[in-house]
């Protein structure tokens, strides 16, 4: 199985853009848990930015099973993975959990697509941190590169990114 984890900071086109490869190559889609797991939050009635470090640990063991089951697919597109987790962990609470940092190692992705702020923020209650992208958007490519995975650069808008996507191929060093 070859795994592709598409990340970047929020707003940015990956959810859109993992639905449309896994429709294109006829692979699996394994979507955001993180978004689930709020939009459940805020069904009950919990405000979103109430969620604590024992939430996002939550998200972290369901995307940890995820990644550690066999799939009967070549390819399989991870609509967001550990690495926007532990950054996540180290911006809200300045720490990430040893456990998630070795299921990183445990779990690697064969290639990332790292998608870029370059499409306007549309807002929704899941969403908390629209001035922040591009500072995510370094923190995402810098854990890319510690783990020294390849990965690729996605720029573009609008439907243009799904189907055109420019991309720039980035070895880690």
């Amino acid at each position: 199985m070859f795994r592709v984890g598409i990340i970047g900071p929020e707003s940015c086109g990956k959810t859109t853009l993992a639905r449309y490869l896994a429709q294109r190559y006829h692979a699996r889609y394994v979507p955001e848990y993180g978004r689930t797991y709020m939009e459940e939050r805020l069904a009950r009635g919990l405000a979103p930015d109430t969620y604590t470090y024992d939430d996002v640990c939550a998200i972290a063991r369901h995307q940890i099973e995820e990644l550690s089951q066999p799939a009967e697919e070549d390819v399989v597109f991870f609509d967001t993975e550990l690495i926007v987790t532990r950054v996540w962990f180290l911006h809200r609470y300045g720490a990430s959990p040893e456990w998630l940092d070795q299921a990183l190692r445990r779990y690697p992705m064969d290639t990332y697509l790292l998608c870029a702020p370059d499409l306007p923020w549309v807002p929704d209650p899941t969403r908390e941190n629209p001035d922040i992208r591009e500072q995510l958007f370094a923190q995402y490519e810098q854990e890319i590169r510690a783990l020294g995975i390849p990965y690729y650069i996605i720029r573009h808008t609008g439907s243009k990114r799904s189907q055109k996507s420019k991309v720039k191929s980035r070895k880690p060093n």
